[in-house]
């Protein structure tokens, strides 16, 4: 009786398991192999993952909506005569308003993908809550900033 080649996948050799994930693969967002933990059994030391839970794509999603609401809340108060702090927004804004917001959409967006990454890094973690609380510090000056100043003129 001929044998049934579909039952068992075809090895080609290859195992990925042996070594640690790399920082960045073919896996990283695509048929990973690890979970939130990032270790293996015996393994002391975090490690990168290839898989992402729900609640971390969601914490970046809140980090990203924060930027959008930085960056419309930063538009609205230069349109009404105020003037830009930061030296590298003001360089962006000078160049125009859909390079202020690119550029700061693309620059906050690899900060969010390098969390991402780096999630089971006690240093990353600790740098994701600290910009999470700044930006929400920030969002709160900029409502505090709408209400007293722009609404009043």
């Amino acid at each position: 009786m001929p044998e049934d080649r579909r039952a068992a996948p075809r090895w080609d050799g290859i195992d990925r398991r042996g070594k640690p994930t790399p920082f960045l693969s073919r896996y990283s967002f695509w048929g990973g192999r690890r979970t939130d933990n990032g270790r293996r059994d015996g393994e002391s030391q975090p490690g990168y993952v290839d898989l992402y839970s729900p609640r971390l794509w969601a914490l970046l999603l809140f980090f990203l909506c924060l930027n959008l609401l930085d960056s419309h809340f930063t538009m609205v108060y230069l349109q009404r005569g105020g003037a830009e702090a930061n030296p590298i927004a003001l360089w962006l804004l000078e160049l125009g308003p859909f390079a202020f917001l690119i550029g700061k959409g693309l620059g906050v967006g690899f900060g969010a993908l390098l969390f991402c990454i780096l999630k089971n890094f006690p240093s990353a973690r600790k740098g994701v809550m600290i910009a999470l609380l700044l930006y929400q510090l920030l969002l709160v000056y900029h409502i505090v900033l709408y209400r007293s100043v722009l609404l009043s003129g």
